[in-house]
């Protein structure tokens, strides 16, 4: 029997027209895209957009709205119950050991980044993000309330008060809306120990907005996130 592939939906309050259109313009894309960056195997976030979106693509279908690209990896989106619905079918996973050990961290990756182009759409649809990324080893998981999306939260973290709405919850992953943040967004991930990763794994994204000081953030934040989960790969 063929192994079936993850599939990641997400429904989004806006036109089909304009889900796409965030697919397929570059401006657009790195708004919800990953996070900011320079260096490293891909080179820039601009340079990795144009590797994902635009180098590669197997199918680029503005009529029916499917988007088949690099490793196949394809996106449909189509109409929902007045706004639209998209989903990303992940390509099946392949014989290159040193591939597969990604395919998991791919598709966590996607989860973040489509959860982020829903928040692009209905909240920033022309504002530009600025964004801070962290990530680390450690077997503890974020003290966060269990709380369903579309949940008003308040909560101490990292030496701030933030309020906001839960976002999303999925398996590994919390979405929350940062009220201070220039209604900003925070995604935290963690995975436990396992076979792949011994230690445990965390990461957290932060998009800021507005005249929110991201100097200041990225000094807190990274003190104490060197501190709980550590990289074994900086220095």
């Amino acid at each position: 029997m063929t192994e079936q592939t993850p599939q990641i939906v997400v429904t989004i309050a806006a036109p089909v027209e304009a889900v796409w259109e965030a697919l397929r313009d570059k401006e657009k894309i790195r708004h919800w895209h990953g996070w900011e960056y320079e260096g490293g195997v891909d080179g820039s976030l601009d340079q990795e957009i144009d590797l994902i979106f635009f180098d590669h693509v197997a199918v680029d279908d503005a009529e029916a709205h499917v988007l088949d690209i690099q490793g196949g990896d394809k996106f449909e989106v189509e109409p929902h119950e007045g706004g639209a619905k998209i989903t990303l079918t992940r390509a099946a996973r392949g014989d290159n050991p040193d591939w597969e050990a990604y395919y998991d961290d791919i598709t966590e990756g996607w989860t973040t980044f489509l959860h982020q182009l829903r928040f692009l759409l209905e909240r920033h649809p022309s504002d530009p993000r600025r964004t801070l990324f962290y990530s680390g080893t450690g077997s503890d998981s974020f003290d966060l309330p269990d709380l369903p999306a579309g949940t008003p939260y308040e909560l101490d973290l990292i030496g701030e008060r933030i309020t906001g709405t839960v976002w999303f919850v999925s398996e590994h992953q919390r979405g929350l809306t940062v009220d201070g943040w220039g209604d900003g967004l925070l995604v935290l991930s963690h995975l436990g120990p396992n076979e792949q990763k011994p230690e445990g794994a965390a990461m957290a994204v932060l998009s800021l907005y507005g005249d929110t000081d991201r100097d200041e953030i990225d000094k807190r934040w990274n003190d104490w996130w060197t501190a709980h989960y550590p990289n074994p790969t900086a220095g």
